[in-house]
């Protein structure tokens, strides 16, 4: 019987403390899992037992997530360039020379800036609500786009409630139609790490970078043309966040992505992991070692 214990380890990136979760036979095909906000590794607890039966999994948390270190904002630059440097470090230290990425929510821009810079790396990609296309962005982005173009004090102040509880609830329940499959550890464990000292200061800094990443949007699809990965596309075609015309737009610059909707919200693992955990485990299958 395959060994698909889990291992959680820690490992130090230029001082930082990263915290991942491994699995599988390091021989076998690598998956790198990317989570997203307000989550962390343990969003793949469910996902990634699946997949070590036959693949080798890595699932890293991001500094100021999960149990990786989160240094003070003054400290640390907590900018989407930074957590990608951070996982390059990551993957460098590791010696993951190829691999296949899952990228959700945050981990989108993290994962397609690794994708960028290391294209012979990457064998694959599953985007999981994980949006490269400004046809993905809902109305919940309007009050955080108000930030981007006026950073004032006023308007950062106006999104303290990003990081309330009442907002975690919001974006594991709202989609889903079976409000009991929603674990309660998920919601109440991320909110315990939102709630850390200084931590809102670290995910306003995060809200106001994600401008980054769309006018990174032209480079990502750059890549997708002239690379042409295989794409694996899962998506909860009821999140409030990422619209489903966002996983639609990709078969712009990727035809031959393969596209799933499942009738859930932004947390899709939360209600489908099996479903989307087989069609991972076929997806990596086609993929070269």
């Amino acid at each position: 019987m395959e060994n698909t214990s889990v291992k959680y380890r820690n490992v130090k990136i230029d001082g930082l403390n990263l915290f991942y979760r491994e699995a599988g036979d390091p021989e076998a095909k690598t998956i790198l899992l990317l989570h997203g906000y307000p989550t962390s590794s343990h969003m793949f607890r469910n996902l990634i037992p699946i997949l070590s039966k036959q693949y080798h999994v890595v699932a890293p948390d991001l500094p100021g997530f999960g149990f990786s270190d989160a240094p003070d904002h003054q400290s640390f630059s907590y900018t989407f360039d930074n957590l990608a440097a951070t996982i390059q470090g990551f993957i460098d230290q590791l010696g993951m020379k190829r691999f296949a990425i899952y990228v959700f929510d945050y981990g989108a821009p993290v994962g397609f800036r690794l994708a960028v810079a290391n294209p012979e790396k990457i064998t694959g990609i599953i985007s999981q609500n994980g949006n490269a296309y400004e046809d993905g962005l809902s109305k919940e982005w309007d009050p955080i786009q108000k930030y981007w173009k006026d950073p004032s004090q006023t308007n950062r102040e106006s999104l303290r409630d990003f990081v309330s509880q009442k907002a975690t609830w919001f974006q594991y329940h709202e989609g889903v139609s079976d409000l009991s499959l929603i674990a309660p550890e998920t919601y109440t464990m991320d909110q315990h790490f939102l709630d850390r000292p200084g931590n809102i200061d670290i995910q306003l800094d995060l809200v106001k970078d994600y401008r980054t990443n769309v006018a990174l949007y032209p480079e990502f699809h750059r890549y997708f043309k002239t690379h042409q990965p295989k794409v694996l596309l899962v998506w909860g075609n009821k999140d409030p966040f990422f619209l489903p015309a966002g996983a639609e737009a990709y078969k712009k610059d990727l035809p031959e992505a393969r596209l799933k909707f499942y009738n859930t919200g932004h947390f899709a693992l939360e209600t489908h992991v099996e479903e989307i955990g087989l069609e991972i485990v076929n997806f990596l299958a086609s993929l070269p070692q």
